[in-house]
């Protein structure tokens, strides 16, 4: 279908595409409720076969793979939120993929310009659009569903409202959920460097700052976690207990300036691990600081943000997670953080991503998520950006930063502390300008006194 046209309300098209991108958008004007994107897989009787057939913020990817939600983008007074879905992979007994839109802090009837497009991975082309223009009091919309006919899948425009938000949504089509809860919302750069093992004590040799004494040889970047203490035997196995289902946990939380943290325990993210992702985008708008260096980052293609962290364990080992020389860290071992990837352009819809390993906090002390420009932009001015914090058992964690108004090149994100066994996690938002011929990594490590020696370095 053309570009231009968009579908009435229960109208169907063919959709000619092994995989597609499920877009869901709204105009963002002062006083519009936060708006999320989720999916139900649906057997022929309508209903899900678990709560894993749930994929939304708090579940964002379905066992299969063929569905998975991609997050939110935000630029020039509009937002997307976004699916991903792999019609190949889709199991056989699944006879439909509803789509839906639940609203946050409010009713659809505050929200304009709602829509929902299907466009074709492959190619990027429009494959359908539906405009949602009668909505009222309804907290929840399912817009349209991707449903299977005779080997071949198609799309249709639904518009069905409830005004039982996403709970009573969820709930008809059978998914479990949990008990709501109260609501938690409320200069050009230098070389950029890597950390240098610390240099043996010379009267005669200058450091930027004394280190931390670290038990791993200067050779390794991490040292080896500490032999395990032989275990005993193991008892006899008990018999099978039975399977134990966990209704799903709909509550999220929106970090502001006025409630800036949250801890994790509180939020059920006691164990397994927590992925944190960073989603960003050039703004169209330039003002400020974006009018004098904004256009560089619009007319560089080899834009490459890099996400990092800072880490301090309770033994006293400090370090950093980035890729600049490859220090991508690892999971199981210290400094039980991994970096999964480096997207050099922002194309990745699903933005740079890195997995903390919840199980192993007691010997986390504290980690400081940040980012910086590697290549491709003077400074953050005109940059969207976007930060999630999604526990594996726990409510989602998210924030957006703030308009930079200063030329930085690097910003503090969050602020993860051990407070007595419990993760909390602080909203940094926290630009820092490096002075001159000091590099990004040295300038936040003198920011929050990590005191590590650093040296330049290259990808």
């Amino acid at each position: 279908m053309g570009a231009s046209m968009t579908m009435l309300k229960g109208t169907n098209v063919p959709v000619a595409a092994q995989a597609v991108r499920v877009e869901l958008g709204w105009h963002t004007t002062p006083g519009t409720p936060d708006v999320d994107a989720s999916a139900l897989l649906l057997l022929g009787s309508g209903k899900v076969r678990s709560d894993a057939d749930f994929v939304f913020y708090n579940q964002p990817a379905h066992a299969s793979g063929a569905v998975r939600h991609e997050g939110k983008r935000a630029t020039g007074g509009a937002a997307t939120d976004s699916l991903a879905v792999d019609l190949a992979r889709v199991e056989p007994a699944v006879d439909r993929i509803v789509l839906a839109a639940s609203a946050d802090g409010g009713t659809f009837g505050r929200v304009t310009g709602l829509y929902v497009r299907i466009t074709d991975t492959a190619s990027g082309s429009e494959l359908a659009r539906f405009d949602s223009a009668d909505a009222t009091v309804e907290t929840a919309f399912i817009l349209g569903e991707l449903y299977r006919r005779q080997g071949a899948w198609k799309f249709r425009a639904v518009g069905q409202g409830y005004g039982t938000g996403l709970e009573g949504l969820a709930t008809d089509f059978g998914i479990s959920v949990d008990e709501p809860q109260q609501p938690q919302k409320a200069a050009q750069p230098q070389a950029p460097e890597r950390p240098q093992a610390p240099p043996q004590p010379n009267p005669a040799t200058r450091v930027d700052s004394v280190p931390p004494p670290q038990p791993s040889p200067p050779q390794a970047p991490y040292s080896q976690p500490a032999a395990a203490t032989p275990m005993a035997p193991p008892a006899p196995p008990a018999p099978p207990a039975p399977p134990v289902t966990q209704p799903v946990r709909l509550t999220k939380v929106t970090l502001t300036k006025e409630a800036p943290s949250v801890s994790l325990a509180k939020q059920g993210g006691t164990s397994g691990s927590m992925r944190v992702n960073l989603n960003w985008e050039v703004r169209k708008q330039f003002k400020g600081w974006g009018s004098k260096l904004g256009r560089a980052v619009a007319n560089h293609a080899d834009l490459d943000l890099d996400l990092c962290a800072l880490y301090e364990l309770t033994d006293g080992r400090k370090g950093v997670v980035q890729a600049l020389g490859n220090a991508f860290g690892a999971l199981q071992q210290a400094p039980y953080i991994h970096l999964d990837g480096d997207d050099r352009t922002g194309a990745v819809t699903s933005g740079e991503n890195l997995t903390i390993n919840l199980d192993q906090k007691s010997r986390i002390r504290r980690i400081l998520i940040f980012v910086t420009i590697y290549e491709g932009a003077r400074s953050f001015a005109d940059l969207h950006a976007t930060v999630t914090l999604q526990p594996q058992h726990g409510a989602a964690i998210d924030f957006s930063l703030d308009e930079c108004t200063v030329p930085s090149t690097v910003c503090a994100l969050a602020l993860i502390s051990n407070d007595g066994g419990d993760l909390t996690v602080q909203r940094e938002a926290r630009y820092l300008v490096p002075q001159r011929g000091v590099s990004p990594q040295r300038t936040i490590d003198q920011a929050y006194g990590w005191g590590m020696n650093w040296t330049p370095g290259r990808k």
